[in-house]
């Protein structure tokens, strides 16, 4: 039963890191079912679908690198370069002031709803203006931002946050503000997990660390997230982020009700 609990939190974990649907707020409730995971376990399942999207962008990341002297490569770059800067500068101060939300399921539950309608109001909205493939230096400002605000509130969605503000801000295509966020959590989330993984092991260390398990459910996360991410981006292409949003508000109703029946923490 252990090994099929970690390779079914790795199996959610990969799909839904990068669809819009939060991964924090289904890891934390399959957690009540499945067994509370330590923070490395969790830090290396979401280091696995971070690998994948690594690999799905490894040509676009090459392209950019080298060839940054061309101009429109270089403006690219600099933006998610400002976008990461942003992120991180942000993050740390939240993370000196303490500012961290419960992660249970009422709060969580709030996000999803919340964030559901958010979507279909936000996009509504950027379907009323002409989409284009350019990223505004003012939708890469905003995408930074946004991704300190969905690790502050659980059950945001940092994909979710980051997609649909780079679609208000610049009128930009699901697929262009698909990319440019991917890219810039690329960074983003391989220097949070860093960052977690070293304060972990410093306070904690790996003492009852089960490595075997470790290993699968990160294979599990990276093969998962991959196909999802893969999925995504092709569904995008012609078909709005409305079936998430609605998903987002079934699963946050469904939530609030079995917290507020006693099923769920």
């Amino acid at each position: 039963m252990e090994y099929i609990n970690v390779i079914l939190l790795g199996i959610i974990e990969g799909i839904t890191e990068f669809l819009p649907i939060s991964s924090t707020g289904h890891l934390i409730i399959a957690e009540q079912w499945l067994g509370e995971r330590s923070d490395t376990f969790n830090i290396v399942i979401q280091a696995g679908a971070i690998l994948a999207v690594t690999i799905i962008y490894w040509r676009r990341l090459m392209e950019l690198l080298l060839n940054f002297h061309k101009p429109e490569n270089r403006d690219y770059a600099l933006k998610l370069i400002v976008a990461f800067g942003i992120t991180a500068v942000l993050g740390l101060l939240v993370k000196k002031l303490g500012f961290e939300l419960p992660e249970n399921a009422e709060p969580i539950a709030w996000a999803l709803i919340i964030g559901g309608f958010w979507m279909i109001a936000a996009e509504s909205l950027a379907a009323r203006k002409a989409p284009t493939e350019h990223i505004s230096w003012t939708a890469a400002i905003l995408v930074g931002i946004a991704q300190v605000v969905a690790g502050v509130f659980p059950g945001t969605s940092r994909s979710g946050a980051t997609i649909f503000v780079a679609m208000l801000a610049g009128s930009v295509s699901r697929a262009a503000a698909a990319e440019f966020t991917f890219l810039v959590g690329i960074p983003t989330m391989y220097a949070a997990s860093a960052y977690s993984l070293l304060k972990t092991l410093k306070e904690q260390g790996t003492a009852g660390e089960n490595w075997t398990l470790l290993a699968i459910a990160f294979v599990v996360s990276t093969i998962t997230a991959f196909v999802a991410v893969k999925w995504l981006l092709s569904y995008i292409q012609s078909n709005r982020f409305t079936v998430f949003a609605i998903y987002r508000i079934i699963l946050g109703a469904i939530l609030l009700g079995m917290a507020y029946m006693g099923l769920i923490a």
